[in-house]
């Protein structure tokens, strides 16, 4: 699993920086996610991986040394979005490239060869369970050889830290230097935020507490101040038309809270930081041949106080928003206590005192703002004065150029001097020797610079070249499946012409038919149609298939017929019915958008375990995706079976298939029996050598051993069936358990099918509820339907609808529980409703139900029925009703057997009756 920490450049303006970020990268879109942490549920974001080219620039070996943007990388997508990443390393940079690369390539490929494929086989995913995992080809399309020896030889080989990896989510996420502090700019903000709520209330409860981190001193305002104030206040009074009420303080403060011993004057809290300067140093020695480390000084005092001043100017916008604030409040605080002191009138002294004091806080506002003002007046000439030593600063410089410059002259005119006399004396020979090894050293140093430079642009060099290739190779595939549905829009317009031809001839027949004996050429046309419509897709010739579309596949994806060998009529109808399958997935987009919501959520799961909630349950009944419901199946089960497993001993399944095929079972017979007998219509189960059929006895000769209450019972065997088609064998027997043992009633399956029974007198009451015209229909001409929908409940739809609408019932019921088929039962019925309803006889209405259920192809359209028209559909209903019914069955069925033993009874005293005696039973 490609994961880590990964630092991501995002925000606008003074915000802008990297952030530290989770990144998990999803195989399946080829997506790479990233969160807040690793135990974030929904993601930030992703970046589109499969269309993205990489790049990262070379740093100088400096940079490189102090880690400066020295593992930055930038993912290009699109429509010119460029995402910035930094890893903590090269080393992890290197990596995080390597596999994204390779992710990329793989995943193209594998979209190539998918692209071959029709609706008729599964997406290439990650399958691992089920049977018809066993169908997924996994092909890959043949890819150049010189391109990938190419690609092997360009790969730089690299290892992660700990910051790449599973285990990177139990460390904590790096901080990028250069984070964004708070600042007092936003603290001010926050203020005025936080001061919106607070703008109406009551005269009596307007008061709320201000709390800082430190405590304010407050300072009294001088009378004149206070009279200006509430002079200004009345003039704003009378020119205010159209308000009542009062209008309290915009900003109260509860001073009676700060204790006095803990009381700091707010210009020390201000200015706290405004003293940061450093004193200057002064040049020491013009000429003492340190004018570079002078200027090397100077620049960075420059810079230093450069800086300085661009805090200073932050600090003292925020102060002058503060000052902006703390006049406003005590213009408001002076407003309400004029206007409470015309109110206050006849008002007790303790409240005039109260009164009192709050007039002296008021007054220390005033003297406060003086202050403030003194304040700003002082941090505006001190801004002058910087901008004066910036200004000298800046000659200095000047002239230290120039003296740079001079020494430089004199210095080449005594370096030519001292070349000349080097031979004449041993202390100036001495002096060039290590003014030489100086040289040496420092050349050396540069050789090491200059070497480590160069294999950072052979691995650049390298990791470019490898990208070019792997993008000019995805290109030329682009091209190739370009061309291919280009061919392939031909081939379908061909054939539409020919199919519109043909469609007129008929026409022609049917409006001045020829009645003759022999064969006209519009008999002809209809003979050579039919037999080009009952033609199956054959992976004999994969090359013309391709661009035959319009013919359906022998299987559809879940391994059942779609056009039945026999009867050719019904063949001619299946074929129809599948045609009708194909357009309606094909012109529907919704199910591009429902991918796409299941693709989001899983990511958002990628970090968490799946829990129970809303959203899971609407995506369940929008149906589960073909590549995702071996995984949600499983997990389904595992939901509602996890008491029953914890119980068992590890091996569980193993121990019970063990004894079952060591030991003679009562239900192993009739299970033989039954087992080509499942779905002879899927090629899983279709003859005994069929993969499905050995797991299929495996799992009901264990459950037979697990239950023996029940031990086998027809309509088991294709719930089995069903449940491997996904699942391996031990979560297929635990689908089988979680069904007959948790969703299901007892003696569901029983010898007596009293649940059964029980469910079908529910249905009638619920048919009568939900929909009463067609209950009525029923009653009147005396049609007994529940013999039609008896098998839908015992084996949940299998072989009564097509197989889209199957899995999606299933996907519902196995989150749902047996509630989803009552619902999906009576939107059966709801959808036909008006068809039934025009039959107007017992023979035809009973004919209809026994096969209108394969006529209905729109799923989406059922699953609204059930889950939206039905509604509501409380389960505690059902249950209420099973219980009222249970009785009544169970005092039927104890009449039908007290008859019956009645009869045996009779039976074997009277000896005219004893002739009657079947052959069976005398056999038996």
């Amino acid at each position: 699993k490609l994961c880590g920490y990964l630092q991501k450049l995002s925000g606008k303006g003074p915000l802008r920086g990297f952030r530290s970020r989770w990144f998990v990268f999803d195989p399946r879109r080829c997506y790479l996610y990233y969160f807040k942490g690793p135990q974030e549920a929904l993601p930030l974001g992703h970046i589109d991986i499969a269309s993205a080219c990489f790049s990262y620039h070379q740093p100088e070996a400096a940079a490189a040394a102090a880690g400066d943007e020295a593992a930055a990388f930038e993912v290009h997508s699109p429509g010119g979005a460029v995402a910035v990443l930094k890893a903590a390393t090269r080393q992890d940079m290197t990596y995080w490239l390597q596999e994204l690369q390779q992710k990329r390539w793989e995943y193209c490929n594998n979209l190539d060869a998918a692209k071959r494929a029709s609706r008729t086989s599964p997406t290439p995913s990650d399958f691992s369970k089920g049977l018809v995992a066993k169908d997924n080809p996994g092909s890959i399309l043949s890819q150049n050889a010189s391109a990938e020896r190419a690609r092997n030889i360009l790969a730089v080989e690299t290892s992660p830290t700990d910051l790449v990896g599973e285990q990177a989510a139990s460390q904590p996420a790096p901080v990028h230097p250069s984070a964004i502090n708070f600042s007092l700019k936003q603290w001010s903000n926050e203020i005025k935020n936080s001061m919106t709520s607070l703008r109406k209330g009551n005269n009596e409860n307007r008061k709320s507490v201000f709390y800082t981190t430190e405590e304010w001193e407050l300072l009294d305002p001088t009378p004149k101040d206070l009279e200006d104030s509430i002079a200004l206040e009345e003039k704003r009074k009378h020119l205010a038309e159209g308000s009542k009420g009062l209008t309290s303080s915009a900003f109260p403060f509860d001073f009676g809270r700060i204790p006095h011993k803990t009381r700091r004057p707010l210009k020390d809290m201000i200015g706290s930081n405004k003293n940061r300067s450093s004193t200057e140093s002064s040049p020491a020695d013009w000429c003492s041949g340190n004018g570079n480390k002078l200027v090397s000084e100077l620049q960075l005092k420059y810079q230093n106080q450069q800086e300085e001043l661009e805090k200073l100017k932050k600090e003292l916008l925020s102060q002058k928003e503060l000052v902006r604030l703390l006049q406003q409040t005590v213009r408001s605080s002076q407003y309400d206590k004029y206007f409470a002191s015309r109110l206050c009138e006849g008002v007790p002294k303790d409240k005039l005192e109260l009164l009192h004091q709050k007039d002296d806080q008021i007054v220390g506002l005033n003297n406060q703002l003086e202050k403030l003002n003194l304040e700003k007046d002082s941090l505006q000439q001190e801004v002058k004065n910087l901008k004066c030593k910036v200004g000298e600063l800046n000659e200095r410089l000047g002239m230290l150029m120039e003296t740079i410059q001079a020494k430089d002259e004199v210095i080449m005119k005594l370096s030519r001097q001292l070349s000349e006399c080097e031979e004449n004396t041993s202390s100036q020979s001495g002096a060039v020797n290590s003014s030489a090894a100086t040289c040496t050293n420092k050349e050396l140093q540069e050789l090491d610079r200059l070497k480590d430079n160069l294999q950072g642009y052979k691995t650049q060099n390298k990791f470019l070249n490898k990208e070019i290739l792997e993008l000019s190779a995805l290109r030329r595939n682009a091209e190739a499946r370009e061309r291919e549905c280009q061919a392939k829009y031909t081939s379908l317009e061909a054939k539409l012409c020919q199919i519109e031809s043909k469609y007129l001839i008929l026409l022609q027949e049917m409006k001045t038919p020829v009645c003759s004996e022999e064969q006209s050429p519009a008999r002809e046309v209809i003979t050579q149609l039919l037999e080009d419509a009952l033609k199956a897709e054959s992976s004999e010739q994969p090359e013309q298939a391709f661009f035959k579309p319009h013919l359906v596949s022998e299987y559809d994806i879940y391994g059942f017929q779609t056009v039945p060998e026999d009867d050719e009529e019904e063949k001619l109808v299946a074929k129809s019915r599948a045609l009708d399958l194909r357009s309606l997935s094909l012109s529907e987009n919704r199910e591009i958008s429902t991918g796409v919501k299941w693709e989001n959520y899983l990511a958002s799961t990628m970090n968490r375990e799946m829990m129970r909630c809303a959203e899971l349950k609407n995506l369940i009944r929008s149906g589960i995706p073909h590549e995702h419901r071996s995984k949600m199946w499983k997990w389904c089960v595992n939901l509602h079976i996890k008491k029953f497993k914890d119980s068992t001993i590890p091996g569980y399944f193993q121990t019970l298939l063990q004894n079952a095929l060591e030991k003679q079972n009562p239900a192993s017979k009739q299970i033989e029996l039954d087992l080509l007998r499942t779905l002879p219509n899927n090629k899983h189960y279709s003859s005994p050598t069929s993969e499905g059929i050995q797991k299929l006895r495996n799992v009901l000769l264990a459950f037979s051993w697990r239950n023996p209450d029940i031990g086998y019972c027809q309509g088991l065997n294709r719930l089995v069936a069903i449940a491997l088609l996904y699942l391996e064998q031990e979560d297929a027997f635990w689908c089988l358990v979680t069904i007959v043992e948790v969703f299901m009633p007892r003696d569901y399956y029983t010898k007596t099918l009293l649940g059964s029974q029980v469910d079908q007198r529910v249905f009638k009451d619920l048919m009568s509820e939900k929909l009463p015209r067609l209950h009525a229909h029923f009653e009147q001409y005396k049609v007994d339907y529940t013999l039609i929908t008896f098998n839908w409940f015992l084996v949940v739809f299998v072989d009564s609808v097509v197989s889209d609408i199957l899995f999606k019932i299933w996907d519902s019921f196995l989150y749902e529980g047996a509630k989803v088929i009552f619902r999906f039962a009576l939107a059966l019925f709801k959808y036909k409703e008006e068809e039934i309803l025009k039959l107007q006889d017992s023979m035809s209405i009973f004919k209809y139900l026994r096969y209108f259920t394969r006529t209905i192809l729109d799923a989406r359209k059922l699953t609204s029925i059930a889950f939206g028209d039905l509604n509501p559909f409380p389960l505690r209903q059902i249950r209420n009703r099973r219980t009222c019914h249970l009785e009544k069955v169970r005092l039927e069925l104890t009449e039908l057997e007290a008859i019956r033993e009645d009869f045996l009874r009779e039976r074997d005293t009277c000896v005219e009756k004893r002739d009657l005696i079947s052959d069976d039973e005398e056999d038996s």
